[in-house]
């Protein structure tokens, strides 16, 4: 397998339980390599959906990937702050330069100010019962989310807006020497 390197391109693909593509971004930099989790960023990246449509982010994003929790972070670089997507989903694992990971719905959205809400739990029922999650599943996936909330409660780096500035700050000089 081939070595991960700062200013590598690698594209993210999410999958459902079933083994189905969900989403997949077209690439993302890598910008740290740390030994619990890689650090990537992108800017107006082209996603495609599993039914085919495309779309493209609208502001740069600094994203976390955990080799052993059950969750991925998304730091949205917006003009009136930080926002965080935070997704419950398998550690990541690396194929043919792609990160890939299972979706499992559940997802907590923070907002600036510091407040923070719970998303998409008819659709983490509704798939639960329709892909037979099993119960050990279901307490993994609700335990992530409890860690997850615990993490950014009590102030977690990866909730750090000026560590994420400056993992910005970082994609940015990638992406200017890349264009030389």
């Amino acid at each position: 397998m081939k070595q991960i390197c700062i200013g590598d391109v690698y594209q993210i693909q999410c999958y459902k339980h079933d083994g189905k593509i969900h989403r997949a971004w077209d690439e993302a930099i890598v910008l740290d390599i740390r030994k619990d989790f890689i650090v990537f960023g992108n800017n107006k990246t082209r996603v495609t959906e599993s039914e085919g449509t495309t779309w493209r982010t609208k502001e740069p994003a600094i994203i976390y990937f955990f080799k052993n929790k059950w969750y991925n972070v998304i730091a949205q670089m917006k003009k009136d702050g930080v926002y965080y997507y935070c997704n419950i989903a398998t550690p990541y694992i690396i194929e043919e330069n792609t990160i890939k990971y299972i979706d499992y719905d559940l997802d907590l959205r923070i907002f600036p100010k510091g407040d923070y809400k719970i998303l998409d739990k008819l659709e983490y029922q509704y798939h639960k019962k329709k892909m037979k999650y099993s119960n050990d599943l279901d307490l993994v996936v609700n335990s992530a989310l409890d860690e997850l909330i615990h993490d950014y409660m009590i102030g977690d780096k990866v909730f750090s807006e000026k560590k994420n500035k400056a993992y910005l700050n970082t994609y940015l000089e990638l992406c200017r020497e890349q264009t030389k």
